[in-house]
């Protein structure tokens, strides 16, 4: 079990922390700067992230999840949110939540200035992440991560 020291990770130390830079494996415009926040508070079933958007940058391909529940709370700049057939601007204070499975989702910044939000979801050690459209699907399982294109995908009768 934490301590109470352990479960708070204040302002300061959460400034000081690099940035990771992390691309989608799928997209080459998805970069994000990335502050891990929840593993540093002894988090394991669910992820935690301070991001930071790049004018020009996607946040990930656009994409859903069979078991993996996400959420964005955005904190400053504006962005463009892709979900399903639809595009919403966002904005500091608006939140997004993706129940499993939800609508196709993708979070953009066309703008001048620099999207930031808190972004989080499950861990789950199995889950389907499917890509409509790339039409691929990538398979989390325990550790492992592989993909397959759907047009390589038989159906069984």
């Amino acid at each position: 079990m934490n301590t109470p020291e352990q479960c708070l990770l204040p302002f300061s130390d959460i400034d000081s922390l690099e940035e990771i830079e992390h691309q989608h494996q799928f997209n080459p415009d998805a970069i994000r700067l990335t502050k891990t926040l929840g593993t540093r508070t002894g988090l394991t079933r669910i992820g935690v992230h301070l991001v930071r958007l790049q004018t020009g940058r996607d946040s990930t391909q656009f994409h859903y999840h069979d078991s993996d529940e996400e959420f964005i709370y955005i904190l400053a700049g504006k962005g463009i949110a892709e979900i399903g057939d639809e595009s919403f601007e966002v904005g500091a204070g608006d939140f997004m939540g993706f129940p499993a499975p939800s609508p196709a989702h993708n979070l953009r910044n066309p703008h001048d200035e620099d999207l930031i939000y808190l972004m989080g979801g499950e861990r789950n050690p199995a889950d389907l992440v499917h890509y409509p459209r790339i039409r691929r699907t990538m398979l989390k399982s325990h550790g492992k991560r592989s993909f397959v294109d759907w047009d390589a995908v038989t159906d069984l009768p």
